[in-house]
């Protein structure tokens, strides 16, 4: 394509389309059907930063690595895009309370001991590795100086809104696009064996029997679609979880869920198929939806990144949401019944719309960090900041103009599953021997730094295990199976495509696994996920190895779907904690269900079981027994 002054650039898709009436040829060689096989001890599914972080631990362990990430390692992942505060990490040096009570204390129900133990001992150790490893955690350039929360010494800088008065300092604000780019390189460096745009599509087992050890994987490269084959002698689960479940984001034209398409719960999917146990599948909750350049999470005012800036009214009258100090470190409890009030007074004339987010009226400094470093550093709000600064905001000067108690969140019908994961013990290992996770992979995970933590402890226990292990046998049975699954849509050429599919599995959950539960919907909703398996899955198309990934994710997210509906089914009860109401099953937290519902697969039938919520036990003193050769912070 030619443009004006003879530089030549590359058309878009939607020039092919819009112009030539087609779309353009597949710019990469097809190689469906041709295999690599590729043998490691460590295999690490998932790029993100837990992955990176499994695969890095591992290699320095002296396992031979190979990372397979579905996009590119550079900025895949929830975390890719950064991150601006680095959560719980209260062994470092400004903190003023003590790691293992903190992981006490940040413990609630249904939540994971192990994960949380693990994160409060070590994030700070690996924090400290960023920073090895290139990346920028403290204000060593002297941008911040006077800012709240700043330590001269260290230099770190403690975010004031989550350590109220400074009371904990376990959270520290840092500069997480410095991250996965460190983390790549670090890959590179120790020699671990990246696949980029490759997505993995099953887990290999001994035998090929579900619920026999894990020896592998299978995947296809998403852009020749060459089949590969991962020979292990442990893999380490580290995939996301799944944001689009009960929603097709197609249908939210100019809106944003904070959850990418490539969310698809891949991960639980092959598990599940494997034979690997899971519990609090059951548990979703309401989207957040953004609009405009309104972030998800932070409206650019009124929750800017982790630190409040004050909202007003048309005529500068100051709202009453609280602007600093988190309670303990967790979300302010008056926030939500403060909207309902502040809608109601909005009715009665008391406040005037639209609000504002008041920059002008911070301390310059702490204005100049929440938008200067703290709003570019975390995920996608670096593009709102950036637009509105070459729009000609300044943060100095203007009061932004804030959506957040107005536009609320989604329609109570679309749903975010959210909490459930992989059962796990002290070594991170699942159910299955040779098969750990890490991150969101697990059950209950929580932040940016709990991934990093896990996923660096993850690598060093299967690295641990692999050093030991025999060499794994894969079944070829298992691998022509699983070809034949793989390839099945790029041999039709018409049916449906991945967005009619998606459309459907979204639908049947938001109409029968929704806000309103009962067994008889749950069954309703498994019948028509079977009827849309069986009818329309037969006709699925694609026309090149891109479709081809986007329809293997939609066979995960319909697997997913239907583990949620079943594991719903399986807790008979109601429960204010979990978010999770039984209509037919009215009375909320019965203490004989205060436990884990477990579900696996074993020979092709659904397996129910339960756990205590505290089944890891003493968390400090198990940790310390499955620890005592751990060092600490790694020096290159």
């Amino acid at each position: 394509m030619q443009i004006k002054g003879g530089k030549k650039m590359t058309a878009s898709w939607h020039y092919y389309l819009q112009k030539k009436g087609e779309a353009p040829e597949w710019p990469y060689t097809i190689r469906y059907g041709e295999e690599q096989e590729i043998e490691c001890d460590v295999l690490v599914i998932g790029g993100g930063i837990a992955g990176c972080w499994a695969a890095i631990s591992a290699a320095r362990n002296g396992a031979k690595v190979a990372l397979v990430e579905k996009g590119d390692i550079i900025r895949s992942g929830s975390g890719g895009p950064g991150c601006d505060h680095w959560c719980d990490c209260p062994a470092n040096p400004i903190s003023k309370v003590d790691p293992d009570e903190w992981a006490q204390q940040m413990m609630t129900p249904f939540g994971n001991g192990i994960g949380t133990q693990i994160q409060c001992r070590e994030n700070y150790d690996t924090l400290l590795e960023y920073e090895q490893m290139g990346a920028k955690i403290r204000d060593d350039k002297d941008e911040y100086i006077g800012v709240e929360g700043r330590d001269e010494k260290t230099k770190f800088m403690a975010s004031p809104r989550q350590n109220k008065n400074h009371t904990t300092n376990t959270v520290l604000r840092v500069w997480g696009t410095t991250f996965k780019p460190s983390l790549k390189k670090e890959c590179q460096r120790l020699g671990v064996k990246v696949f980029n745009r490759v997505m993995v599509t099953s887990l290999l087992t001994e035998g090929g029997l579900q619920g026999a050890r894990v020896v592998g994987a299978t995947g296809f490269n998403n852009r020749t679609g060459e089949f590969m084959i991962f020979k292990a002698k442990a893999t380490i689960l580290c995939t996301a979880g799944n944001t689009t479940l009960y929603l097709l984001n197609t249908e939210l034209a100019g809106y944003n869920t904070f959850g990418s398409r490539n969310n698809c719960g891949g991960g639980f999917a092959m598990a599940w198929r494997a034979g690997a146990e899971l519990t609090l599948m059951e548990v979703t909750t309401l989207h957040n939806i953004g609009s405009g350049f309104k972030h998800t999470w932070y409206s650019g005012a009124g929750d800017a990144s982790y630190e409040n800036v004050q909202l007003v009214d048309a005529n500068g009258k100051k709202l009453p949401i609280p602007t600093q100090g988190w309670v303990d470190g967790s979300m302010p409890g008056a926030g939500k019944p403060l909207m309902g009030l502040i809608r109601d007074a909005v009715k009665r004339g008391e406040y005037a719309l639209p609000f504002y987010g008041d920059f002008p009226g911070m301390p310059e400094l702490e204005s100049n960090a929440t938008w200067n470093m703290m709003l570019r550093e975390e995920s996608t709000s670096r593009i709102i900041v950036d637009t509105y600064n070459e729009a000609g905001f300044n943060h100095r000067k203007h009061q932004l103009m804030s959506y957040q108690l107005l536009e609320g969140v989604s329609p109570p019908q679309w749903r975010n599953a959210r909490m459930g994961g992989l059962v796990v013990d002290w070594d991170l290992r699942t159910s299955l021997e040779g098969l750990y996770a890490a991150g969101s992979q697990m059950f209950s995970p929580r932040d940016h730094s709990f991934c990093a933590a896990t996923g660096r402890y993850a690598g060093r226990k299967a690295a641990a295990y692999a050093r030991e292990a025999y060499e794994p046998k894969i079944s070829r049975d298992q691998v022509e199976l699983e070809k034949a699954r793989v390839y099945a849509p790029v041999k039709r050429s018409h049916g449906i495509d991945w967005k009619e599919l998606h459309g459907g599995i979204a639908r049947t959950m938001q109409w029968f696994c929704g806000e309103y539960l009962t067994e008889h919907l749950l069954n309703i909703g498994l019948q028509t996920l079977k009827e849309i398996e069986e009818e329309y899955v037969p006709t699925l198309y694609a026309v090149d190895p891109h479709k081809l990934m986007r329809c293997m994710e939609d066979l995960d997210i319909l697997t997913h779907g239907r583990i949620v509906m079943l594991a719903s089914l399986a807790r008979k009860a109601s429960n204010n904690i979990l978010n999770f109401h039984r209509i037919d099953y009215p009375q909320v937290d019965q203490v004989e269900w205060n436990k884990f519902v477990t579900l696996k697969q074993e020979n092709g039938k659904v397996i129910t079981g339960e756990l205590p919520l505290n089944y890891w036990g003493d968390m400090k003193n198990n940790y310390e027994a499955n620890n005592r050769d751990y060092k600490g912070v790694y020096n290159r």
